[in-house]
């Protein structure tokens, strides 16, 4: 089982990256999956979340209407489109099966994080 992270980089402030959640070795239909972000001396934060099917999702206040979080099941990958970028963002990113206001799964695992500095 595996959930690889990436898309992370170095961007200005006000930019735009795009995160992708690549699944394998379990079926992510049955699954919402998760980001969560974890930034240098904090502790580990919900982002966003989709449900299994895509129908529904949530996000954290301190993202919504800048992030945008959507799945392809057929690629058995769920990405998180991040626009308007701060500072304040600069974390690693993590996706997950762990339990969420999305749903609450069988299994929970976590993908290696990948790593998104916004400079001011």
């Amino acid at each position: 089982v595996q959930l690889q992270a990436s898309g992370g980089g170095l961007v200005q402030a006000g930019g735009s990256l795009r995160l992708s959640c690549a699944a394998a070795g379990f079926n992510p239909e049955d699954y919402s999956i998760g980001w969560f972000r974890q930034a240098p001396g904090k502790e580990r934060e919900g982002v966003s979340c989709i449900s299994s099917r895509g129908d529904s999702a949530y996000y954290a206040d301190s993202v919504k209407g800048r992030f945008a979080i959507s799945r392809d099941n057929f690629k058995n990958t769920v990405y998180l489109q991040m626009n308007s970028l701060k500072p304040e963002d600069t974390a690693v990113y993590y996706c997950t099966t762990a339990p969420t206001a999305c749903g609450i799964n069988r299994r929970t695992w976590w993908g290696q994080g990948t790593l998104v500095t916004v400079s001011s």
